[in-house]
């Protein structure tokens, strides 16, 4: 799975969704957020109808092995300006592949053209900033917890020839 190569992406709106997408999406969601994690909080905020679900599919399955929430501007109340990534996943059985990296050149290629010009924000479990430095994202806060959990606030800037690499 290097690079991803062997995952199908497909980015669809809430109701673009199967009950088998949507159940897989939320059970990779719950499995590492909350139980991986030791994370309780309510995964189920209200927003995933009005959010953009990215989908990285087993090649020749319907399972879910990447996922993310691409948010739209004021999706979260007026002062979410900018578009955001969220929920960012990879199942433990796709990890170290090459999966988080595609399912993120994904979403920012998702992010740049669906909100051409502006920049999309992150709120990045701290271990991995470095992680989303090397795609382009910088600190846009110091580091803070959220549910237990230390987080730092990204930003990346699209240019106008944007690409994911």
């Amino acid at each position: 799975m290097a690079g991803g190569t062997q995952l199908r992406w497909r980015c669809l709106p809430f109701e673009g969704l199967s009950v088998h997408e949507l159940y897989a999406a939320l059970a990779l969601r719950a499995q590492v957020f909350v139980l991986e994690q030791d994370c309780v909080y309510l995964d189920l905020d209200g927003h995933d109808p009005a959010v953009l679900h990215l989908l990285g599919q087993a090649a020749h399955s319907d399972a879910v092995l990447a996922y993310a929430r691409l948010v739209p501007p004021g999706t979260k109340g007026p002062s979410q300006t900018q578009p955001m990534i969220g929920r960012v996943v990879t199942a433990p059985a796709a990890r170290g592949r090459g999966a988080g990296r595609a399912l993120m050149e994904q979403a920012l290629r998702a992010c740049a053209e669906r909100w051409p010009g502006q920049s999309v924000e992150i709120q990045a479990q701290s271990y991995l900033r470095a992680f989303y430095a090397s795609l382009g994202f910088v600190a846009t806060s110091a580091p803070y917890l959220d549910d237990d959990i230390e987080h730092i606030d990204m930003r990346r800037e699209f240019k106008a020839d944007f690409t994911a690499n």
